[in-house]
């Protein structure tokens, strides 16, 4: 089963956010589940096959307060892809830095490797406050950065645990469905 966590602090947010990703899921004939991060269980990240932490606005930050209800990202060996402020949190739990700086728009960028189905350039949805800072994370490679060299695909090099800091629900809808077939 999928589980896709959201980590908006707002109701009205998953709407935005969360249920474009549901929607995706439930084109393919996926089973999924929805949780929020205050109340997800190990046994829920226990029983998930794969998992998509969902983004969330960008004044919705309480999430990354609560780092310490995601340190299971250390030992989960199974597909993962967060999203914005999913991408964030592995960042975190993994070593990264919360950086500010603001990417908003339709935006062009390049991807060094092919990552879940994109290669090249590739025009990219953008919405986001802060980055995350993984120059001195070991275990993180970056897969493509924006303009301002901010990573924007990330993977872990020995689990699968992808991040992407775009919004691929609004205009990359491929790869979530790439994702879904690891």
């Amino acid at each position: 089963m999928m589980l896709i966590i959201n980590i908006c602090k707002e109701q009205l947010h998953y709407f935005e956010f969360v249920k474009p990703i549901g929607n995706i899921l439930s084109r393919n004939n996926i089973e999924f589940i929805t949780k929020h991060y205050k109340e997800l269980t190990f046994e829920d990240v226990r029983k998930s096959k794969r998992i998509i932490i969902c983004g969330t606005s960008l004044k919705d930050n309480e999430f990354l307060e609560n780092e310490k209800l995601f340190e299971w990202l250390l030992i989960y060996d199974r597909p993962l892809l967060g999203i914005c402020g999913g991408i964030e949190l592995i960042g975190k739990v993994f070593g990264g830095k919360i950086k500010n700086k603001q990417e908003i728009g339709l935006n062009e960028i390049d991807f060094e490797k092919p990552f879940l189905g994109l290669k090249e350039k590739n025009k990219v949805y953008q919405l986001h406050n802060f980055y995350v800072d993984i120059s001195n994370v070991k275990d993180i490679e970056i897969y493509s950065r924006s303009y301002f060299n901010i990573p924007q695909a990330i993977k872990h090099k020995s689990k699968p645990i992808y991040g992407v800091l775009f919004h691929p629900e609004v205009r990359n809808k491929g790869l979530v469905e790439e994702f879904c077939k690891l």
